[in-house]
């Protein structure tokens, strides 16, 4: 069974290509696979479950189209779409999983992560993910108007790209010391993320044991994906 994974889509008005070509996605190779993995950073804001923006609906009907042709479909939450909640599923069909995850790929035990908690060296957003992550910091934000999270999430999504332009590069990028204790504590040897937007396929070792760390690309840059097969892992480039 050929599993599929995909992270950092960031799906949403003004991003009319990368929806094209992620609705492409799951009416061709993603139909056709055992399972998709979405690893988080699905939208590049979601508000609440009542989002009924066109560039939501489009995409939440193409999910609704894969999942009823059988194909299942797993989704983690990302530092843009943590508010994904049981709506969502029910508009999809696909099942939210906590993050981190280990999964079961033909045997072997892989860990399944947005990344962005891998970033520790970024102590002004690991204070900030503390915070937005707090449930009733949620359900505050959430009995909110949705005009008004939408203004919010502007904001914030502003806020976000001034960090991101005076915070050096390396800062946002995952720390050694926590991606091998987080190999230790799933104890795999194998993991699999997003989040920091640099695609590549990393050969490390861990404690004595090789190890491999495989990261995907944000879809507006250039689609990527991992292929999973019979043991068998390929991180793929899809052309615009």
């Amino acid at each position: 069974m050929t599993r599929l994974l995909v992270s950092d889509l960031h799906l949403g008005e003004g991003f009319e290509e990368a929806i094209e070509q992620f609705v492409e996605f799951l009416a061709t190779r993603a139909a056709t696979a055992g399972a998709l993995y979405i690893l988080g950073d699905l939208f590049e804001s979601w508000v609440g479950d009542d989002d009924r923006s066109d560039a939501a609906e489009r995409v939440c009907t193409a999910l609704r189209g894969l999942t009823g042709r059988g194909v299942p479909c797993f989704v983690l939450h990302g530092n843009r779409d943590f508010l994904l909640g049981p709506g969502f599923a029910a508009r999809t069909g696909c099942r939210l999983l906590p993050d981190p995850v280990v999964a079961d790929f033909d045997g072997e035990r892989v860990l399944l992560t947005h990344g962005d908690a891998l970033c520790t060296d970024d102590h002004a957003y690991q204070e900030l993910r503390t915070m937005v992550r707090n449930p009733a910091s949620q359900q505050r934000f959430l009995a909110l108007p949705l005009s008004v999270r939408e203004a919010l999430a502007g904001e914030v999504r502003a806020g976000s790209r001034a960090h991101i332009s005076r915070t050096v590069p390396t800062i946002m990028d995952v720390n050694r010391g926590a991606v091998a204790a987080a190999y230790r504590v799933a104890r795999v040897q194998r993991m699999i993320h997003g989040h920091t937007h640099r695609p590549a396929v990393h050969e490390l070792e861990v404690d004595g044991a090789a190890a491999q760390r495989i990261v995907l690309g944000a879809w507006y840059e250039q689609g990527s994906y991992v292929s999973v097969d019979r043991g068998h892992y390929e991180l793929r480039a899809l052309p615009r």
